[in-house]
Order: C-alpha cells, then sequence, then structure tokens
C-alpha cells in the first residue's frame, strides 16, 4: 500500500480513538483531538483522568471504544505505545497512526505481523488533514 493508501484507509473509519488526549491546549494530544472535530471526525478522546475533553466525553481505554473507532492515533511516549498496541489489536483496531515522538519499533513491528495498517514514518495527522489554531 502506498502512504496514501495507507491514509486513506486510516481516514475512512467511523470513528478515531485519540490515545492520548489531554485537557491542554497547547498538547499535541489535545491538537488531534480538536483536529478530527474541525474535519468533521467523530473523535474520542481516551485518557484515564479526565471525564471529557473538548466537550467530547472521554473513554479511560482503548478497550472502552466502541466498535467503529476502527482507527486510532498514538499520542504517547513509546514506552505506553508499546503498552497499548497490543490491548488495541485485541480490541479490533485496524488502522494505528502513531504521531511523531511516538513511535515504537517493536510496536511498529509488532502491527506489520499482524496485519495492522500503521502509519509510523513521521507524518502528522495535523499536516494531513490541516489543522488550524484557533
Amino acid at each position: 500500500m502506498s502512504k496514501q493508501e495507507q491514509i486513506k484507509r486510516f481516514l475512512s473509519a467511523g470513528a478515531f480513538g485519540v490515545v492520548g488526549a489531554s485537557s491542554n491546549r497547547q498538547k499535541f494530544g489535545n491538537r488531534v483531538l480538536r483536529c478530527y472535530i474541525q474535519n468533521g471526525k467523530r473523535a474520542i478522546p481516551v485518557n484515564p483522568n479526565e471525564a471529557e475533553i473538548e466537550g467530547v466525553a472521554c473513554v479511560k481505554s482503548v478497550e472502552e471504544l466502541p466498535p467503529e473507532a476502527k482507527s486510532i492515533s498514538m499520542i504517547t511516549p513509546p514506552a505506553v505505545t508499546e503498552k497499548l498496541v497490543p490491548l488495541a489489536i485485541a480490541q479490533g483496531i485496524e488502522n494505528i497512526w502513531m504521531q511523531p515522538g511516538a513511535e515504537s519499533p517493536a510496536a511498529v513491528a509488532l502491527c506489520r505481523e499482524k496485519g495492522i495498517n500503521v502509519i509510523a514514518d513521521g507524518s502528522c495527522l495535523l499536516v494531513v488533514l490541516g489543522y488550524h489554531d484557533h
């Protein structure tokens, strides 16, 4: 699959989990969530410590994402990415986008081994979708 095909497949999901969503508007975990919302996409923040972010109800873990959330953006430290990718795969997630800085070679290898559409080459969702800070 080409990079454009990978991105198209990622963006075709009915809903998107934002793993590492943050209520701090300066953090990428908040900007990625707002980017989905700005583009009219259903985004579900995943944060065990927040009830809602940007007016959207949070789920505590990837296991709580609804079935239509087939794609997740990961804005997590690589060690956390490594722990969460196996849970995401077990949950039925088909597309994982590791934002720049979240990539883990072990997690990427596991995705490829399991046939997951993984984007972890430094591509940034904010650039692809076109993010504007309001």
